[in-house]
């Protein structure tokens, strides 16, 4: 008998390709919940409408044995709302909150969190690595939002015995993403000048596919029950590194210049774009050690590999 799934936030990035991986497992049965289901939707999408403390779950959630919750309020780099903290709140701790309880009461096994590593803070220094035992530093309203969920959900998991499995990524990429690593590919695409060409700093990210592989894992390993695992692709890329990495993969060379990361630095701040130079200049490394050996669990795609998938689908076209 095939494990019956429900996956929120069918339509967002990660949601979406996890539907469509899970369709092609045999061993699984997938429903997809969407906010409205449109025309020529198939049959395996389920409207459940906005996500909030008050959602009515009954019908998504009839005969399920797993949630993996990937609908979320996304990270916005310049939040136009006159109260961001409350926003996140509303969808990702009311609606997170509210799903696991109905779930808990239907009878549902286990709930898989995909969380975020803005829990754990916002940068690492040189030599040090978050890790899932790191005490949580969020600092902005996403990451506090997130944090919140999870500790919700922790309370639960005690209260109820619903199991309880938290990941939490950094960067993902993969066809179709979108924000600041779809930006900065068009601009290597039309051969743009990149001022990156001498920094040094590191970071973790991690490739769709991997991403969607630990999900699966997690799915029913019985060492993943009510524990938190952070992931990557297990190599860190300078953002040099990497956008001659995303250049490579595009087939169009990146055209970096050597401006110096302190000179940058100071360009940001006076352009009020602190926030961006952080995750361009500083580093954020993820130690995946931990889910390595709990798990038994290994990234299967490479960066390189990763990049070539991300940018696969243009190039066919």
């Amino acid at each position: 008998m095939p494990k019956r799934v429900l996956v929120t936030g069918a339509s967002g990035f990660v949601g979406g390709h996890l539907v469509t991986r899970f369709a092609a497992e045999p061993s699984v049965a997938v429903r997809g919940a969407v906010r409205v289901k449109l025309e020529g939707d198939d049959s395996r999408r389920i409207a459940v409408g906005e996500i909030n403390g008050d959602t009515d779950w009954s019908e998504a959630l009839q005969g399920q044995h797993v949630i993996v919750h990937t609908a979320a309020r996304a990270h916005i780099m310049d939040d136009a709302a006159a109260d961001p903290l409350t926003e996140f709140r509303r969808v990702n701790v009311g609606g997170t909150l509210n799903l696991a309880r109905q779930a808990a009461a239907a009878g549902v096994g286990r709930f898989v969190f995909i969380s975020s590593i803005k829990v754990n803070g916002e940068q690492t220094t040189s030599g040090q690595w978050f890790t899932a035992d790191d005490v949580p530093a969020p600092e902005d309203p996403y990451g506090i939002s997130k944090r919140e969920a999870e500790e919700g959900l922790q309370k639960i998991a005690e209260e109820t015995g619903l199991e309880v499995v938290i990941i939490r990524p950094p960067l993902v990429y993969g066809p179709g993403v979108k924000g600041n690593f779809a930006n900065m590919t068009k601009l290597i695409a039309k051969g743009f000048p990149l001022p990156l060409g001498a920094i040094h700093n590191k970071r973790s990210l991690v490739a769709l596919d991997n991403l969607i592989d630990l999900i699966i894992n997690c799915i029913d390993n019985p060492a993943a029950a009510n524990e938190v695992f952070l992931v990557s692709d297990g190599e860190d890329l300078s953002t040099s590194e990497l956008l001659r990495c995303v250049g490579k993969a595009m087939g169009q060379p990146a055209r970096l210049l050597p401006v110096p990361a302190k000179l940058l630095q100071f360009g940001a701040t006076v352009l009020g774009k602190k926030a961006l130079a952080q995750r361009l200049l500083g580093s954020l490394q993820v130690e995946i050690y931990r889910t390595r050996e709990v798990l038994g669990w290994e990234p299967p795609v490479s960066v390189a590999e990763g990049l070539k998938r991300c940018f696969k689908t243009n190039q066919d076209g």
